[in-house]
């Protein structure tokens, strides 16, 4: 099944299981789309990868509960998925915390879940479980790092290199990871290919990750968070605190739009990741072609917003996104109109 045939609404298989398919569709909104597209030699093991890192961002991320609860209970969802421990975590308490349903469902599933890690090859199981431990311990680190950190009181990573290891563990790893099950599973490439094709991968990662982080500025900082660099905010005469009020926006622009280009940057690199991928392997170049096309035009648009100012917080519509798909259904087949799509916002 291809991308067009998605638009006409013909139903997949089960990635997972019926039950856990619709909690994954529940909580990765645009992501799922990728999800469904993929080729079914990697289909299921990077649905699996997402809802064991979902689990543990919502333990982490959740709004209620204390940081410290939700550190021991982080740790201690890692061990027992990585097959460290046997002893089942208690997320019920935390599940009945949350607001949104499908975070509650994602939580009630874990041991669920955790046991599909089962039914995969040594090797995928390996990657899996590798991918997992280094992305629990980006969340355990953001956790440490934002300790005290409350609405009110603000806390910042203090470098950039903090930022960039953090944008690694929790998205870069993951880049890394869906090149490990590509080249597995899907299709072979020499040595300078394939490190190549790993640190393209790694970017693509960091890339949608660090635009996450720029649209979500004030979101974090409601909870007390701020991923903006203490030091890059102090060499332009800033502070955290400075990021709470949306009439500082042109204080804040240019350094708000110097991450801009590093995200551009990576996202350059995730274009270049999408040409070097067979192109026979329609399905896994459509996957990736939809986020880079969403990271795009989220850039273009927070350049021209006011991040800071939270009621008009930048989100692409499901109407674009389905305009979207259709354009790249259209363009996978041909190597000149994937390239001139991937390439319309760059030379906009």
């Amino acid at each position: 099944m291809g991308l067009t045939e998605l638009n006409q609404g013909i139903v997949m298989a089960d990635l997972l299981d019926t039950e856990l398919d619709a909690i994954l569709e529940g909580t990765s909104r645009s992501f799922y789309l990728s999800l469904k597209e993929l080729p079914s030699g990697v289909r299921s093991q990077v649905g699996l990868l997402y809802l064991l890192a979902r689990t543990s961002d919502t333990i982490a991320d959740s709004e209620r509960g204390s940081a410290e609860s939700r550190f021991v209970a982080l740790e201690q969802y890692n061990e027992y998925a990585q097959g460290r421990s046997d002893l089942l975590p208690d997320l019920s308490e935390l599940a009945r915390l949350q607001r949104i349903d499908s975070e509650r469902k994602l939580l009630e599933s874990m041991p669920a879940t955790v046991a599909c890690i089962g039914r995969l090859s040594d090797s995928d199981q390996l990657h899996i479980r590798r991918c997992l431990d280094v992305i629990v311990g980006g969340q355990s680190l953001d956790l440490q790092r934002f300790f005290g950190a409350t609405e009110g009181k603000v806390v910042s990573l203090s470098e950039d290199t903090e930022l960039d290891d953090y944008a690694y563990r929790v998205a870069g790893s993951v880049g890394e990871f869906w090149t490990r099950m590509a080249l597995d599973h899907l299709f072979d490439a020499d040595a300078e290919t394939e490190a190549d094709l790993f640190e393209k991968g790694v970017r693509f990662g960091k890339a949608l990750q660090l635009i996450n982080i720029l649209r979500d500025i004030p979101v974090d900082l409601r909870m007390g968070r701020c991923y903006i660099p203490s030091s890059s905010l102090s060499a332009h005469g800033l502070d955290s605190y400075d990021l709470l009020d949306k009439g500082n926006m042109e204080r804040f622009r240019p350094l708000f739009d110097s991450y801009i280009d590093v995200a551009e940057s990576h996202l350059d690199a995730a274009v270049s990741y999408i040409g070097m991928l067979p192109h026979s392997q329609f399905r896994l170049r459509g996957s990736c072609m939809l986020p880079v096309l969403i990271g795009q035009r989220t850039l273009k648009l927070l350049r021209r917003s006011n991040v800071l100012d939270e009621s008009s917080r930048i989100k692409i519509t499901r109407s674009d996104i389905k305009a979207l798909l259709k354009r790249v259904a259209f363009a996978i087949p041909f190597a000149k109109s994937s390239k001139t799509l991937l390439n319309e916002y760059r030379d906009a």
